[in-house]
């Protein structure tokens, strides 16, 4: 009787181990990536889509903040851009797509860069009042890019005082709040209506894939393959 209940013992312990390694499998085969709404969702789908990855729900429509894809073990969660990159770091996603812009600012820890998309392209550029010089030694700049700032005026030996805006950057100079303004540009058009000019270009921007570190360790044959189909789709 002893024995045959060791023997049972013995078989559980076998099963559950073996259970535990198939879940422990099916796990490192699920694939997270975090999108944000807009333009970048729009230009990253047909990117997705060359990877055999498309989404069950619309972004725009949908209140989900999770999507199902048409591969059971993808799945897309959807967040405001500047937390694309903090998500992916800290292992919430496997991977992500974010502005160099915005991956400029968080500083890239604890991530891989592996692929340009080449997609929502534009510019982070330092504008001000059209004609106009700024007077006294230190500048005051409004931005939200404000490490991306401070590095930029550092690296020319350069004292600036930074603020912190999260939107309507333009309104800065022309009440006075700045002297000039640090943000992205595309067209130029909204500087044009608001009497401002492109003065200096900091950096050519577009949309980055990046993939957390430890994922791409423990799923790389799953992560490598859609980074070569993405990579192989970027025109």
């Amino acid at each position: 009787m002893s024995v045959s209940k060791r023997s049972y013992n013995n078989w559980v312990r076998k099963y559950a181990a073996c259970r535990l390694n198939r879940i422990e499998i099916a796990m490192s085969d699920k694939i997270t990536i975090a999108l944000s709404k807009g333009r970048i969702f729009k230009e990253t789908l047909p990117l997705l889509k060359a990877a055999g990855i498309e989404p069950l729900d619309d972004p725009e429509t949908s209140r989900k903040l999770i999507l199902d894809t048409n591969r059971d073990e993808v799945k897309l969660v959807i967040i405001r851009a500047t937390d694309v990159p903090t998500y992916v770091q800290f292992g919430a996603a496997d991977l992500g797509v974010a502005g160099k812009d915005v991956l400029m600012e968080h500083g890239g820890e604890g991530l891989y860069e592996p692929v340009d998309l080449n997609i929502a392209r534009c510019k982070l550029m330092v504008a001000g009042r059209k004609g106009e010089q700024a007077n006294g030694t230190r500048l005051r700049i409004a931005t939200k890019y404000v490490n991306s700032t401070r590095r930029y005026y550092a690296e020319q030996g350069k004292q600036v005082e930074v603020i912190k805006l999260y939107g309507s950057m333009e309104l800065a100079p022309i009440v006075g709040l700045a002297d000039y303004i640090v943000d992205v540009v595309d067209t130029g058009n909204t500087l044009k209506a608001n009497g401002l000019e492109p003065l200096e270009h900091i950096a050519a921007i577009s949309s980055r894939l990046v993939v957390n570190k430890a994922s791409m360790k423990m799923k790389h044959a799953s992560i490598q393959q859609l980074i070569n189909d993405m990579q192989a789709a970027v025109k």
